[in-house]
């Protein structure tokens, strides 16, 4: 059984990165690279409020100040992708730490209050602040990254195929940090602060300090995956500030079950496909979406995390 989940796993992270090899239609690979992109997303806000309990909205601000940063670096001074996106992560870690020290010297509540703002003031900046951001016009044509791989040469990023290996390893290293994060004595602090803070504070555990860290964290992998996906689109624009993907990061929290890792990362894979899926329907295509969501919260009230939990426990409680 000790065997089985790594083993599991690395044929997973095997078939993921041999997809490319098996198909060359843009419509999967980018359907590939969505997933890659919300399973960071979604696992970062994970991160925040599953297991510390905050409620934040700032993800897609982190996200968004990435992209911009990381576009204009490239496009004004001259930078590669590779050094803009780092940068972008690092803008991203710095404004999520300054909101979370800020705010959570007051209360949790505080914390949301201002992650929204921020995520406002970041889209009112890109659409207003022409000199810097070009307003709604935005940042078009983000030239196509290049990089020496060892033993083939220089390879452009030019098709979904090669760009596709790039989201797609970034997102199983940025994952597996925050896996690593969670499942260890760190992790297990973060769920004993979510459950009784007072407590973990009498035994001498500090909370801000836990909720910087993986608000920092959180922030920086978000950023760094804006600063990515960017040049996938070749372009920036106020839209990527919009709430639909503050929306679809909670759905996937949520149904996932937030504290639950395994299954936030299903309902990341199960809610970035979905949405195609239903597109056999363009008309009622949003309806059924909300009708699958509303059946989910039915059938699994704490997430299909909490749910799998539940179970275990029953079949537990039953061999005793």
């Amino acid at each position: 059984m000790k065997l089985a989940m790594p083993l599991a796993v690395l044929l997973g992270l095997a078939a993921l990165l041999a997809v490319p090899s098996f198909t060359s239609n843009e419509f999967y690979l980018n359907l590939g690279i969505a997933i890659a992109l919300f399973a960071v997303l979604s696992t970062g806000l994970n991160l925040v409020y599953g297991f510390t309990g905050l409620l934040s909205f700032a993800q897609v601000g982190f996200f968004g100040v990435g992209a911009y940063t990381s576009a204009l670096l490239v496009v004004n001074q001259g930078w590669t992708m590779w050094s803009g996106f780092i940068a972008g992560g690092l803008l991203a870690t710095v404004l999520g730490l300054i909101i979370a020290y800020t705010s959570l010297r007051l209360s949790r509540h505080a914390f949301a209050i201002v992650s929204l703002s921020f995520a406002l003031l970041c889209l009112i900046v890109s659409r207003d602040w022409v000199a810097l951001t070009r307003g709604p016009a935005g940042i078009p044509g983000l030239p196509i990254p290049t990089a020496h791989v060892p033993g083939i040469g220089m390879v452009s990023f030019d098709r979904p195929q090669t760009f596709y290996y790039v989201m797609m390893i970034f997102a199983i290293v940025a994952v597996g940090c925050m896996y690593r994060l969670v499942s260890s004595r760190i992790g297990r602090t973060l769920r004993a602060i979510k459950m009784n803070e007072p407590l973990a504070r009498s035994q001498g555990v500090n909370p801000l300090k836990y909720k910087l860290l993986t608000i920092g964290l959180s922030a920086l992998l978000s950023g760094m995956a804006g600063g990515l996906y960017v040049f996938h689109l070749t372009i920036v624009d106020p839209s990527i500030f919009d709430f639909y993907y503050t929306e679809t990061m909670l759905i996937m929290v949520i149904i996932g079950g937030p504290g639950s890792f395994f299954g936030v990362l299903g309902a990341s894979v199960v809610f970035s496909v979905l949405p195609e899926v239903l597109r056999f329907s363009t008309d009622l295509r949003m309806v059924l979406y909300g009708v699958v969501l509303i059946a989910a919260m039915l059938a699994f009230p704490r997430g299909a995390g909490g749910w799998f939990h539940s179970r275990r426990l029953a079949q537990w409680r039953s061999r005793k």
